[in-house]
């Protein structure tokens, strides 16, 4: 198949067909007589599992340690549990940071009455580095 059925089948742009091929994520494609891609049904199944794991986070470095997994069948599936394991730990971290930068806005959005003189926001402040988060200004 061309690549624009193949970029149709998979849910994904031609362009990113492309890219996944530059970056190795896709083998090179067969090419037929007239010079144009010639892509498989493998191909497609690829790039639904690359679009999948792009959803959940991964990065293309653990996308091809995935798919580097997932030729392997015969070997034992520990390799990929601990991969997703290790995933979800990185988006606990970043979780965490995110209810700490939340606590933070939600902390400079309280001491803002959100009226009155610009000069004397405690967000710009705060922001500025004036006046620590949270700190009024009297």
């Amino acid at each position: 198949m061309k690549i624009g059925t193949l970029a149709r089948e998979a849910g994904v742009a031609i362009d990113t067909v492309r890219y996944y091929e530059r970056q190795g994520l896709l083998p090179p494609p067969q090419r037929s007589a007239s010079g144009y891609r010639q892509h498989g049904k493998d191909d497609v199944a690829r790039l639904r599992f690359i679009r999948r794991s792009k959803g959940l986070g991964f990065t293309l470095e653990e996308i091809r340690e995935l798919l580097d997994l997932s030729g392997r069948r015969d070997v034992d599936m520990a390799g990929m549990k601990a991969a997703a394991i290790q995933k979800l730990a990185g988006i606990d971290e970043k979780l965490s940071e995110l209810q700490r930068v939340r606590a933070g806005l939600e902390a400079l959005v309280a001491s803002c009455p959100g009226h009155g003189a610009l000069e004397h926001c405690p967000i710009l402040d705060a922001l500025a580095g004036d006046r620590p988060a949270g700190e009024r200004h009297e």
